[in-house]
């Protein structure tokens, strides 16, 4: 299995006039996460003759993003360049899952359980798992951050589950 994604097959639904179907949507998506952004920051103080506001910075670089997805959305229009590409939404799908559960049951569970279960289930996020060494790597790394996290860093996580301790 190739980490490259495929190539979609069919007919495109771009229309005649963009050569360049990646570079458009990829700049049409930067444009509306600077959109967002700038939206998202409206409330927020602005610039002030030399003074900068809390607002400025995220306003400065969602105008500089917006206008980087317009350039690469102008050059999907006029020159030619790679149709858009299958994805495969397995791999992204298991890591948030992983990083939600992790969430969901470090308080509960402990550091332990839950980053043993985090990481088992990230590890479904390709067909090309190998468990015994999955599950050797997953031990080691929660040994690790066992370790680092509540004595060399000094944050003050549990190990273990709540019923456990009690």
């Amino acid at each position: 299995m190739s980490d490259t994604p495929s190539q979609a097959t069919g007919k495109s639904m771009m229309p005649a006039w963009v050569k360049g179907p990646q570079d458009f949507v990829g700049g049409v998506a930067l444009m509306a996460l600077a959109l967002f952004a700038l939206w998202a920051s409206r409330d927020l103080q602005g610039m002030h003759g030399f003074s900068f506001g809390a607002g400025t910075a995220p306003r400065m670089f969602s105008v500089l993003l917006l206008a980087l997805g317009a350039a690469i959305t102008v050059i999907g229009v006029v020159s030619e360049g790679t149709h858009l590409a299958k994805y495969h939404w397995r791999g992204p799908l298991f890591v948030s899952l992983s990083i939600l559960s992790f969430a969901l049951t470090i308080r509960p569970l402990g550091m332990i359980f839950s980053a043993m279960a985090s990481f088992m289930i990230a590890a479904c996020g390709t067909a090309e798992t190998r468990w015994v060494e999955t599950l050797i790597v997953g031990a080691c790394l929660t040994a690790f951050c066992s370790l680092l996290f509540p004595y060399a860093l000094g944050l003050p996580l549990q190990l273990l589950p709540i019923f456990l301790i009690r």
